[in-house]
């Protein structure tokens, strides 16, 4: 089996924990994620099983979309509901919603983030995570990051006691991107210490959390035979040209060939005439006009 499983990740597993269960329900070791959604996190997480590990890297590269909650008036080692609270203050309810949607309307576009103390970050060949869990932290790369869009979902801001006022937003945003520490950011601009205490994964580039499915109905789907798994070559979304059974043979011993007229400077997908991908090239860098191999599929 090569292809893309949809997966709606549920609260409470790593993602490393969800590429277990499926190379238990496949009986095959080659399996892996497209990028880590947090423990407590839910929502889309594709798993590349077989040949499709090796686009990977192309599918975890793509925009993400969220809808977060937030609260306000504690902040946490973890920046979300799990960690160990360090920080409180009253929130008062001074703003509106209104001042809320000027606050995120502030976040758009290019940013700077420092990731959070506990992700994987590496810095100096260890993960922050493990900085963190000695007690230590340190220097952490400050990294750009894209804001496509970020919206209030909220029709209200929902106080719960002196120290937790919440609210949910949905966000568009560039890989890389955390959002719980869009969320403390966001705290800041407001005046307050935050974190975020809930997180849904709603899409990841063109695969949309109505399209996914539960451990049960993959199992299910799975003991009869009907797996949902998208082809390689329609997981891929880049542009593509179609070649004939001769000249598969030359993209598939990865030869220089001729870069297609018709697609704009990028990456794009190969295609036997049965439709299944056999590999992706790129513009050769020295070679003008030409295209070699980024990618081939045996």
């Amino acid at each position: 089996m090569d292809g893309v499983i949809l997966l709606n990740k549920p609260k409470g597993m790593t993602s490393h924990d969800c590429v277990g269960r499926i190379r238990r329900i496949l009986k095959t070791k080659k399996v892996g994620h497209t990028g880590t959604l947090d423990p407590d996190a839910e929502g889309v997480l594709p798993i590349c099983v077989g040949k499709a590990t090796k686009i990977s890297s192309l599918l975890s590269g793509q925009t993400k979309e969220y809808i977060a909650e937030i609260s306000l008036g504690q902040a946490t080692t973890t920046e979300d509901h799990s960690g160990e609270v360090i920080e409180t203050a009253t929130v008062n309810k001074d703003f509106s919603v209104e001042d809320v949607r000027t606050v995120l309307d502030h976040f758009v576009g290019t940013i700077n983030q420092i990731p959070p103390m506990y992700s994987a970050i590496k810095v100096n060949g260890k993960k922050l995570y493990e900085y963190a869990r000695e007690g230590l932290e340190v220097d952490r790369p400050v990294r750009q990051i894209e804001i496509h869009s970020i919206n209030m979902l909220s029709n209200d801001i929902n106080c719960y006691n002196e120290h937790d006022a919440r609210f949910k937003f949905s966000v568009m945003c560039s890989s890389g991107t955390y959002v719980r520490t869009l969320c403390v950011d966001i705290g800041k601009q407001l005046g307050y210490p935050a974190h975020m205490s809930d997180l849904k994964r709603t899409k990841v580039g063109q695969f949309e959390i109505d399209d996914t499915v539960t451990f049960d109905e993959f199992e299910e789907a799975v003991n009869q035979n009907t797996a949902p798994v998208i082809s390689m070559a329609n997981a891929l979304n880049l542009p593509y040209i179609s070649v004939n059974d001769e000249d598969a043979i030359r993209y598939k011993h990865g030869q220089v060939l001729s870069y297609p007229k018709d697609i704009d400077d990028s990456l794009y997908k190969i295609l036997d005439s049965k439709g299944q991908l056999i590999a992706i090239y790129q513009p050769h860098p020295s070679k003008e006009g030409m295209a070699k191999p980024f990618r081939v599929f045996h």
